[in-house]
């Protein structure tokens, strides 16, 4: 979660557990309503964050799975079927340029495809290959993990959509659950505001801190807090 969006639900959370506290004192009716909608919000806003975190734990897992698998391909795998293919070349000097070893720093889409037609010629080749000195289930085993490869690519993909519309949509309920903090702030003004402690309380709660800065986050316009005095 973005700090600013973090900052804004604890502060939400703050309001939700002030209004809790408070809700024998007066809190009922239209307070109630938006109060139940703002719990609402908190936990769809909660259950998003989860959301969003699993995503970027998921797309670093796959990642790093990736990666090992690519690092087998590149060590073990493609390594000794060019070795075989280069034998073979002795003999047919088109087979040099089919089994070449992909650049360690070519993409992984570009990676993918150059694999799959190396699998594919080796494949067409296979007995020839194997006379000189190719293992059966050299091909095989690089079936199984070219296919791990690309179950890795989509669980990167699948983590990022799962992120990017978790991060949208929180976005969205943050930017609700400050309307309904808003909404809040004026009902209870209208109920406590000739109660200093209470509003300096509530107040408090209110401010939206960034810890990189010694004062509070300028508060939307049109929402400056102001100290409500008790009535003479």
């Amino acid at each position: 979660m973005l700090a600013v969006l973090r900052r804004r639900f604890e502060m939400a959370v703050r309001v939700r557990d002030f209004l809790r506290a408070h809700r024998a004192e007066g809190i009922q009716g239209a307070e109630a309503t938006a109060f139940a909608r703002l719990e609402e919000l908190i936990t769809r806003a909660a259950d998003l964050a989860a959301q969003q975190r699993a995503g970027l734990v998921a797309r670093r897992g796959s990642t790093e799975q990736r990666a090992e698998v690519r690092r087998g391909l590149q060590s073990k795998l493609l390594r000794y079927l060019a070795a075989v293919g280069k034998v073979a070349a002795n003999e047919n000097l088109e087979l040099a340029a089919q089994f070449r070893m992909p650049r360690t720093n070519a993409t992984n889409q570009a990676f993918v495809t150059l694999v799959h037609g190396m699998l594919k010629k080796a494949t067409e080749l296979k007995d020839l290959l194997v006379s000189r000195g190719m293992s059966e289930k050299l091909l095989d085993d690089l079936t199984t993990s070219l296919l791990a490869f690309e179950q890795t690519l989509e669980a990167t993909r699948a983590s990022v959509r799962d992120h990017v519309g978790a991060s949208a949509e929180l976005r969205s309920v943050v930017s609700e659950i400050s309307q309904q903090v808003r909404l809040l702030d004026g009902l209870v003004r209208y109920r406590f505001g000739d109660n200093a402690e209470l509003m300096g309380a509530w107040l408090s709660i209110r401010n939206v801190t960034d810890p990189h800065r010694s004062h509070a986050e300028p508060a939307p316009v049109g929402d400056t807090p102001e100290v409500v005095k008790p009535a003479a």
